[in-house]
């Protein structure tokens, strides 16, 4: 491995799966005017773990004398600097060891400065890398500490200290600090490089402490080819699929093929119940290469491939893209929402779709082999998010590929979780269950202000034993989640948590609790329950449950009235002067003011007229035409969800760009003229609500 080929981080790097050098100076003195440097140390963090083989250490030749008091300390006397680079060669081979990646110092201001001197004196530009001073992040965490030497630091963290006062043993100690600091950052909310650039202004005062952000790494994926991101794979695929029994000889599938004019064919099932398989173009050639004419008579058994891999039809097309770069295929089947096999997609019908590597987050996620390296994946989702918003891909769009990444993060959650869990005691025998997503992420519609809201469902003939397994599975699937950087839910809506853990039994029961009640937190729970999505597992558990559940609220007048109430109570955005009411902090809350009494009305309106649709946007798009609701609010209030989502993802990505924390406020100072005109107009279409749900307005 080498450092250059190390992508650097940024402002959304996880601290979980930073990559970055810690750094170290060994001097003369600790007068900066006065000091010379006596040794340059470094070491390489790399998905959030010290790698002591990439490591930078150099003794400087060119002190004059070596104080008596400072030998003491580090030991470097002028004998060992004989044969020693100068400043200027060890200075350059140390920018080339580092090369764009955020350097880590203790007291890093200390360090800048020498080296600032040290280029001056020899006549070296000088420009500071991008930097985080860990002692600042250690003020943050315990400011009640004694002192905040690295000595007392390490022995609060209860880290050996190894070489202190030596360059590359002080670089290596600092690095294992901030490792240390990350999981108590993170309970603190400073979860990603940006934030911990904050979190350090705050503390030490804007300006007074060296969180250098300059030279950030240029956004490569501004420019990207949006079409696997705007289109699904049923807009672009060929059907219906052509099938072919596993006896028919190769001779009579070439000229199907030929007839057909497709590259591959679907291989019926060797045996009842069995996967269909795949014959191709490539399987043929082989064929006929291995067994030459012979084999124009073997049957297509013997050379297809068992079984078919398949996407779905509503999947984006870069999922499908991401299936073939990984499995190294280039032939998917496509099937609907049940399974069946409905169409074919291959590479070739996807050459012209050509997405960043970078964007390619769905198979690298089901590839991730450990936390770190699925947080290093995940912090992609926002430069991912920022591309797509550049080339101007509908904000609604964009959430429904953020959502699909989040379910698909929780389902490589959920199986590295089973697989740890298992490893330490068996499955119980019987046990079927599934994870499902809730919420936002159910929907489609999550943005990059993201908490978890997932449940599970189990069925077992011994649901004592089924629980007591799966209590584990639950909360190491939520401990990864949190740590990857998809936070605890606050409201508790998690599979940890037991009444999110159920079996199907309990479940249904629940929903009729649910249903026959009127407390508020009952209707919210609800709520978000009707737009849950399986995501590993027997997801057909969660299906069939979600069918009855919507089937009885269709049928609970007195549901669908209480749902409606709550979906019309909402507050106002516009104070007595018509302006936008916001907080201290300058800003308004979309989600709560404009989002999410939209997706509530529309959620209702859909169980009303019993539509299975889960997103807003197809929810309101399925009760176009229908002469019971209101057409013009229709349109007007989907046009205002759009235009509400772009405000809020815009705004998370200039948060995320900034170091803080995203959230669904958005500071209006911020928009033009004209964005601010057309904000107001969508917050007031919230007003149209009741009309839509045939409800009197408050």
């Amino acid at each position: 491995m080498k450092l250059l080929t190390i992508p650097p981080a940024g402002p959304a790097t996880p601290l979980l799966s930073l990559k970055a050098v810690s750094f170290d100076c060994e001097a003369t003195t600790l007068d900066v005017k006065s000091s010379q440097i006596l040794e340059l140390g470094a070491v390489a963090i790399v998905n959030g773990e010290v790698k002591p083989s990439l490591h930078f250490a150099s003794y400087i030749h060119g002190a004059g004398t070596i104080p008596e008091e400072s030998v003491r300390i580090h030991g470097i006397t002028l004998k060992k600097l004989v044969g020693a680079p100068d400043f200027a060669t060890a200075y350059k081979r140390f920018r080339v060891f580092y090369g764009r990646h955020v350097l880590l110092g203790y007291a890093i201001d200390f360090d800048f400065e020498l080296l600032s001197q040290e280029c001056a004196r020899v006549g070296l530009p000088w420009k500071p890398a991008m930097a985080l001073d860990v002692r600042s992040l250690v003020r943050v965490l315990n400011p009640a500490l004694p002192d905040h030497s690295l000595e007392t630091v390490a022995a609060w963290l209860g880290i050996d200290i190894v070489d202190r006062h030596r360059a590359l043993g002080d670089a290596t100690l600092t690095a294992q600090v901030l490792l240390a600091l990350v999981p108590r950052l993170r309970h603190r909310g400073i979860r990603t490089l940006g934030e911990a650039w904050g979190a350090c202004e705050n503390v030490e005062g804007r300006g007074q402490v060296i969180t250098v952000r300059e030279g950030l790494p240029g956004r490569s994926m501004a420019r990207v080819d949006s079409f696997p991101y705007r289109h699904r794979i049923n807009e672009v695929m060929k059907g219906p699929p052509v099938m072919i029994g596993p006896k028919v000889a190769i001779r009579r599938a070439i000229a199907i093929m030929v007839e057909s004019k497709v590259s591959s064919l679907f291989v019926e099932p060797k045996e009842k119940n069995g996967p269909v398989g795949i014959l191709t173009e490539r399987d043929i050639l082989r064929a006929i290469a291995a067994g030459q004419e012979s084999a124009l008579a073997a049957p297509v058994l013997r050379f297809a491939s068992f079984p078919l891999v398949t996407a779905r039809a509503n999947d984006f097309v870069y999922v499908a893209m991401g299936l073939m770069r990984r499995l190294s295929i280039r032939h998917l089947g496509v099937s609907d929402d049940e399974g069946k096999l409905i169409g074919a997609l291959t590479q070739r019908d996807l050459l012209r779709l050509r997405a960043d590597e970078a964007l390619a987050l769905s198979g690298a996620l089901a590839d991730s082999a450990s936390v770190a390296q699925l947080a290093s994946v995940w912090h992609r989702l926002a430069e991912a998010a920022r591309a797509l918003v550049e080339e101007d891909v509908d904000a609604r769009d964009v959430a429904a590929i953020i959502s699909g990444e989040v379910c698909a993060l929780t389902a490589r959650a959920a199986t590295m979780a089973e697989a740890e869990i298992a490893a330490g005691q068996a499955r119980p025998a019987g046990l079927t269950y599934a994870v499902m997503v809730l919420g936002s992420g159910g929907r489609g519609e999550s943005l990059l202000a993201l908490d978890q809201d997932n449940a599970m469902i189990f069925s077992c003939p011994d649901e004592a034993a089924a629980e007591a397994w799966l209590v584990q599975v639950a909360g190491r699937m939520n401990a990864i989640l949190d740590m990857v950087g998809v936070p605890l839910c606050k409201g508790g809506v998690m599979a940890r948590n037991g009444q999110w853990r159920l079996s199907t039994s309990a479940w249904r029961h629940q929903v009729e609790r649910w249903l026959s009640r009127t407390d508020p937190a009952d209707i919210l729970n609800a709520d978000i329950f009707f737009d849950a999505v399986g995501v590993h597992g027997d997801v057909e558990l969660v299906e069939d449950l979600r069918n009855e559940a919507i089937a009885a609220a269709t049928e609970s007048e007195a549901f669908l009235k209480l749902m409606s109430l709550s979906a019309t109570d909402t507050g106002t955005a516009f104070n007595w002067m018509g302006g936008f009411r916001t907080d201290e902090k300058g800003r308004i809350d979309l989600k709560r003011l404009g989002v999410l009494p939209i997706f509530s009305a529309a959620r209702t309106a859909a169980l009303r007229h019993r539509i299975h649709e889960r997103s807003t946007r197809g929810r309101l798009a399925a009760l176009r035409g229908n002469l019971a609701v209101p057409q013009r609010q229709l349109e007007a209030l989907s046009e205002a969800h759009s235009l509400l989502m772009a405000a809020i993802l815009r705004q998370q990505l200039s948060d995320i760009e900034s170091g803080i924390a995203p959230s669904s406020n958005v500071d209006p100072k911020a928009l033009s003229a004209l964005e601010q005109s057309r904000l107001k107009w969508a917050l007031q279409q919230v007003k149209s609500i009741p009309d839509l749900l045939d409800v009197p307005a408050a």
